[in-house]
């Protein structure tokens, strides 16, 4: 259930517009004016509310399901209590973002900037941004139109940020260039030295790392993760892509378009990722590899050689899935003898 408290809430939907706004099919035209109270899961939902079922897995759960409409496929339609008015829909999961997004707003203030943040004269702040208390907006900076930059936050020279990005609170981002649309959450670190070093007589002397990190347009990159600026070469974080909580993106790397990247992950220097990469949580890779486009690789797994395109991979060392549960199926059998 939803805590209105928290959000913006649209009251009086009803069934009919939330067909509409999720472009599904309301079954029973005539309870098209009938009031949604909340959206809610499947188990928890009541005699007012809207659930999602998109699951075959949970077709038993589906008959007890005691929600005023559910929004499902026409495959697992016959297992919907008849009570409960059904909402046909292609991907229930797409149809579910877009009620949501109709449905509820996060509660935001009115553009201001805090008399307490520290920003300096040669900075450029866009239109309408809003500036948390104790920020500090280095020498040179530039920050687009609508921006939210949270309290605590410091945000060191030159940097430039683009139109629509929320930087939350006490974040950090030095020598980086940031796109449009970005969402940086509580925490993160972004373009702090690479972690490079020379041992010259007995001594681990810190390379200077001269790169910078470049983050393209729709990113997210998640509470308490960093990004290191390149030691050169810039570190490059692709558009679309999303970064999990508690991720390590080294020096160098190249990330490519679309990749999710689960919490903490660890990615090791110069490596390089092609589009639409997913890395499971807590996966490792080893420093200066190529992982191709359309990888998918489970969680806790660790790489040492290069990827090709398209594959799906599993276990330390990690090998093709299949090999893997071959793998797990031959201990099994015979750890037994």
């Amino acid at each position: 259930m939803v805590d209105k408290s928290f959000y913006l809430a649209k009251n009086d939907v009803t069934l009919a517009q939330a067909a509409e706004v999720m472009s599904a099919t309301l079954c029973a035209k005539e309870r098209g004016g009938e009031i949604i109270g909340d959206i809610a899961t499947m188990g928890s939902a009541t005699e007012a509310d809207i659930c999602f079922f998109y699951d075959r897995k949970s077709k038993e759960k589906a008959a007890a399901i005691k929600a005023k409409a559910c929004v499902t496929t026409a495959a697992l339609q016959e297992f919907v209590p008849p009570h409960v008015a059904v909402l046909l829909s292609d991907n229930p999961k797409e149809a579910f973002i877009k009620l949501n997004e109709f449905m509820y707003a996060e509660k935001k203030a009115a553009p201001q900037i805090d008399a307490s943040a520290k920003i300096a004269a040669t900075a450029k702040i866009g239109k309408d941004c809003t500036i948390g208390a104790y920020a500090v907006i280095g020498e040179n900076v530039e920050i687009g139109d609508n921006c939210i930059i949270g309290a605590n936050t410091v945000i060191g020279h030159d940097c430039r940020i683009g139109n629509n990005c929320r930087i939350d609170n006490n974040v950090s981002i030095d020598y980086s260039i940031i796109g449009n649309n970005c969402y940086i959450f509580t925490g993160a670190r972004i373009g702090q030295d690479g972690f490079g070093f020379q041992l010259i007589n007995g001594q681990h002397h810190r390379i200077p790392q001269l790169g910078r990190v470049i983050i393209g347009n729709d990113v997210e990159v998640g509470a308490n993760a960093c990004i290191d600026r390149g030691a050169l070469d810039d570190t490059v974080i692709g558009d679309g892509s999303r970064i999990d909580n508690l991720v390590q993106i080294a020096h160098n790397d190249k990330i490519g378009r679309g990749c999710v990247i689960v919490s903490q992950v660890g990615i090791a220097g110069s490596c390089t990722l092609g589009d639409y990469v997913v890395l499971g949580g807590q996966v490792g890779l080893a420093d200066h590899l190529n992982i191709g486009s359309g990888v998918q690789i489970a969680a806790q797994s660790g790489v040492m050689r290069d990827i090709e395109a398209g594959a799906v991979v599993m276990g330390s060392p990690c090998v093709p899935f299949k090999d893997f549960m071959r793998q797990v199926a031959f201990l099994q059998k015979n750890s037994k003898k």
